[in-house]
């Protein structure tokens, strides 16, 4: 797949997709820095409601991410079962508070929505560019259900 098939995260422009992206996002009542802070505060959101504002207050997204992994061993117990759906309840938030990024997922066409992260081969496409890309996945999805919606009107 060559470069101009796909909207990678970290090619120009489609960085708006990237957790780490500087967007504030409402979730669940309270506003998160970037969507990071929002999916990493929700490995306690249900079972250790402290540990979630502790990262909710981390000063960047690197910080939260850092933050839940050395506490990892407090994870919901369940948090394998519910982190995709975590994800996407985090993304539509994201998408459906940011006009930009309605335009920009609008913009993407048809193209394949890559998470470029070489170490993360659920959420992103991992060191041989085949993982799961489970976060792409996520982004195509609501792309397909907003293109449904605007051709029903």
């Amino acid at each position: 797949m060559n470069k101009g098939e796909i909207a990678g995260f970290f090619l120009e422009g489609w960085y708006v997709f990237d957790n780490f992206a500087p967007f504030q996002t409402q979730w669940r009542g309270k506003l998160y820095p970037t969507t990071e802070h929002a999916y990493q505060a929700a490995h306690f959101i249900d079972t250790n409601p402290l540990l979630a504002e502790k990262v909710r207050d981390c000063r960047s997204p690197r910080e939260a991410s850092d933050f839940a992994n050395a506490n990892n061993d407090q994870d919901d117990p369940l948090w394998k079962d519910k982190r995709l759906s975590f994800m996407e309840e985090i993304i539509r938030c994201k998408l459906d508070q940011h006009p930009f990024i309605q335009k920009t997922l609008t913009e993407s066409g048809d193209k394949y929505i890559v998470e470029m992260n070489d170490e993360d081969g659920f959420w992103g496409w991992g060191q041989d560019h085949e993982g799961q890309n489970q976060l792409g996945k996520i982004w195509m999805k609501l792309r397909s259900e907003t293109s449904h919606e605007i051709d029903s009107r």
